[in-house]
């Protein structure tokens, strides 16, 4: 059993911050990385996929971005290789290709770690495997016939996937949209399912909306994980004409809108009847923002243009199905762009919630040294941003550098 002060489980963006933000505290650690460098990256994004952020907000911490086009967006190759270069800044200390298998107490304070690769004894455990685990899928997806193909975003690369025939994406937030649009681009025939969503325009008054809303405060403004669920991702996406992505965007280019989904029975797709609602609520929300946005301008003396007339128009809402039916003449495939929801098989210590979740108060969990890293409104709004994650990382760190004082002293 090898000995180490801090096991951080995960290689992605949360665990690399994490152990860079030890290094400088000088304690020591190991990440545990099940497959490559950022392996989610590699492994579940699609083909055409670029971060929602644009590069001047790609930071982490000790490593803000030092490129030539702060306000373009990576492509997902990009990114990785971003990652591996931070890792490589720091020399960071990482076990490639090895899985977790259990986290354990043990006597004195101390976890034990299993793996494939052997087990490692340590005072602290982050577990860095970040929000985007397992996709969520209603139970209802089971009664789909056995010939309507099911996709989930990490299995999504292109457009190839997907039969010909009539797709049905479940989710408007920026997942599903990105994907609704790409298949409509293809030429294929597309209902977006619309639940819960933010919109959200690329740019406004001269700036990036994420420019905005990292200059007023409202991503540092802190946050409650239990609000996840009601606080999707924004409609974004990122491209070198800084286009809007919403739904009035899809549907000129023929997707048709339907509610909430709500259950698959007798060979239909059955759809609540709150599209409306969710449109008038996302535009009221928007408007809303961009007023705040307004008033912050004019109290600072912002250089900004001024917002022009009709700038940001209300999504029109179409008359919206009640049922589609499915399998042969109808539904060929469906995407279940619903979210993500995590799981922690490995993790054999009593500190889950009702909902799976590892219970936590700002990524310090109920059982002393156990942590977790990159959820989303872990401890602030944007906690699961690349750089959110940075700040986040370097408030545990600091809470791990206390207590190994405290317990050497």
């Amino acid at each position: 059993m090898k000995h180490v002060n801090t096991v951080i489980i995960g290689g992605g963006q949360a665990g690399l911050a994490m152990g860079r933000c030890l290094f400088e505290h000088g304690i020591d650690y190991v990440i545990l990385e099940r497959g490559r460098i950022g392996e989610r990256w590699h492994s579940e994004r699609w083909d055409s996929l670029k971060l929602l952020t644009p590069n001047w907000q790609s930071r982490l911490p000790h490593g803000a971005y030092d490129g030539g086009e702060p306000d373009a967006f990576m492509s997902v190759p990009d990114f990785i290789e971003r990652l591996e270069r931070y890792a490589r800044s720091y020399d960071a200390c990482i076990e490639r290709g090895t899985t977790v298998t259990a986290v354990q107490r043990m006597e004195g304070r101390k976890f034990r770690v299993a793996t494939d690769r052997g087990e490692w004894c340590a005072r602290n455990v982050v577990v860095a495997t970040g929000f985007c685990d397992t996709p969520r899928v209603p139970d209802f997806a089971e009664n789909l016939p056995d010939d309507v193909v099911q996709i989930v975003p990490p299995e999504y690369r292109n457009p190839s996937q997907v039969p010909e025939g009539h797709v049905l994406v479940v989710g408007a937030s920026a997942t599903g949209l990105q994907i609704a649009e790409e298949l409509l681009g293809a030429g294929r025939s597309v209902t977006v399912s619309v639940g819960t969503h933010i919109r959200v325009p690329r740019r406004y008054r001269g700036r990036d909306i994420l420019y905005w809303m990292d200059a007023t405060g409202g991503f540092a403004a802190a946050a409650d994980p239990a609000d996840e669920r009601g606080n999707p991702p924004p409609q974004l996406v990122g491209s070198a004409e800084n286009r809007d992505l919403d739904l009035s965007t899809v549907q000129k280019l023929g997707a048709r809108l339907a509610g909430r989904t709500a259950g698959v029975e007798d060979g239909r797709v059955l759809f609540a009847d709150t599209l409306r609602q969710s449109v008038e609520k996302a535009d009221r929300m928007m408007f809303e923002l961009l007023g705040k946005i307004d008033g912050f301008i004019e109290a600072k003396g912002y250089d900004a243009p001024p917002a022009e007339a009709g700038e940001v128009q209300p999504v029109p809402i179409p008359d919206a199905p009640a049922e589609l039916p499915v399998g042969t003449g109808g539904v060929r495939a469906v995407v279940w762009a619903t979210g993500y929801q995590r799981k922690y098989p490995w993790l054999k210590i009593p500190v889950l919630d009702e909902r799976g979740e590892i219970s936590h108060k700002e990524g310090i969990s109920p059982v002393a040294g156990l942590y977790v890293l990159g959820m989303r409104f872990q401890k602030r709004k944007y906690s699961n941003l690349i750089d959110g994650v940075g700040r986040d990382a370097e408030d545990l760190a600091g809470y791990i550098a206390k207590r190994t004082r405290a317990i050497a002293a």
